[in-house]
């Protein structure tokens, strides 16, 4: 593993020269302040007519039209949705200078091949391991949130040296900054939403609230058990992996733990998650959500809907209205 720290970054390359950040939500409202705060020549590329504008201004950012904002700049950074950087990178290559950086925070397109670079242009990807609003309030607090750093394309020979410099702009090299590739960090991306954070995670979360109602147990107290205590849990896990966790719980639930999980998550469980990282390895996934976006998503809305009218979400909203430190 090579992983990098502030002490490895020379951040002059970047001094006086101009940094274009496209999109302005949760990464790049958070990736543009902070390059603003550390110094950085930032200007942030949205529609005028779109919802963000007035918001990036108030913000005191230099805001200009995608074709405008690339004009001139080192690095462009392209932080919308996935689905959204191809017609992007179209409208505004023409306009972006010879031997400039695209940057990502996700490999989708570079990975998948909806974004094919221009020859003269290095491609680069910092990967902040958190959200945003994690990332924003980190680095205001002196902190930062790791990152993972590769390089797609080095036409100029100093393609990961500016992106460690853009790293520690952020804040991502005070916590330190991991090489990897695009390919590396794409999949196992897509594969940890998938298996374990998101799908995994929530289909667990109904499938336990569904066998207590099921079996007679009231929907609020299956509820507290299932989904509101899981932060509690996660919590412990983030803050120190397993061994921290059996520290703060009972004997019984840890024994309960050992006994129980692997006959939940048993063997077909672990061929599920298999099957679901060789899709995204072999461009199944990648070629069935770009094929979704391109129909409209009818099957992502329906599916949507699915889960926001489960039983679980009544009863959580109803549950929650009465807990008011959660809109804190």
């Amino acid at each position: 593993m090579q992983m990098y720290s502030e002490t490895d970054v020379d951040t002059s390359m970047l001094e006086a020269r101009q940094v274009t950040i496209l999109g302005y939500g949760s990464q790049g409202r958070a990736h543009a302040l902070n390059l603003k705060d550390s110094g950085f020549n930032v200007v942030v590329g949205l529609r005028p007519d779109g919802a963000s504008w007035a918001k990036a201004k108030a913000d005191g950012l230099n805001v200009q039209a995608p074709n405008e904002a690339v004009k001139g700049a080192a690095i462009v950074a392209f932080l919308t949705p996935d689905m959204v950087q191809k017609s992007l990178y179209e409208s505004v290559v023409d306009d972006i200078d010879q031997g400039a950086a695209l940057l990502f925070a996700h490999g989708f397109a570079i990975h998948y091949g909806q974004v094919v670079a221009r020859a003269d242009l290095d491609v680069i990807l910092i990967a902040p391991k958190g959200p945003g609003g994690l990332v924003r309030r980190q680095y205001e607090e002196g902190h930062g949130v790791p990152c993972l750093v590769a390089v797609s394309q080095d036409a100029t020979g100093n393609a990961l040296q500016l992106a460690l410099a853009y790293s520690a702009g952020i804040g991502g090299a005070r916590a330190g900054v991991i090489e990897t590739t695009f390919a590396e960090e794409t999949e196992t991306d897509l594969f940890g939403e998938q298996a374990v954070l998101c799908g995994g995670a929530t289909e667990l979360i109904v499938a336990g609230f569904e066998t207590l109602v099921e079996a007679g147990y009231q929907p609020e107290v299956a509820y507290y058990e299932v989904m509101h205590e899981l932060k509690l849990i996660v919590d412990l896990l983030h803050e120190g992996g397993l061994r921290k966790m059996y520290k703060f719980i009972s004997d019984t639930a840890a024994w309960g733990d050992m006994i129980s999980g692997p006959r939940v998550v048993d063997d077909g469980s672990r061929a599920a998650m298999k099957q679901v990282l060789t899709e995204i390895q072999d461009g199944t996934f990648a070629r069935n959500w770009i094929a979704e976006n391109e129909a409209g998503m009818p099957e992502f809305k329906r599916l949507m809907n699915t889960d926001l009218e489960h039983p679980i979400e009544k009863v959580g909203a109803d549950l929650r209205s009465r807990m008011d430190w959660l809109e804190e």
